[in-house]
């Protein structure tokens, strides 16, 4: 990824300002904060799914533990 300087950082916010308007700015923000935490529970959700499928085959083979049956 290239290293951004002062006059392209500037340049692209002035584009998103001219796009979206100064009074959208915040709703964008916080909408995008919403949508990145979301997304970081839903992965570390699935890194936790694929623990537990790993940890599962380990606990059903310890032989001391019998099925219960019902």
């Amino acid at each position: 990824m290239p290293n951004l300087g002062g006059w392209e950082v500037f340049a692209i916010l002035a584009v998103v300002v001219l796009l979206f308007g100064a009074k959208r700015l915040p709703d964008l923000a916080r909408g995008s904060g919403r949508a990145l935490r979301i997304f970081k529970t839903e992965v570390k959700g699935l890194h936790d799914d694929e623990d537990d499928k790993e940890r599962k085959p380990l606990e059903a083979s310890e032989p001391d533990k019998k099925p219960e049956q019902g």
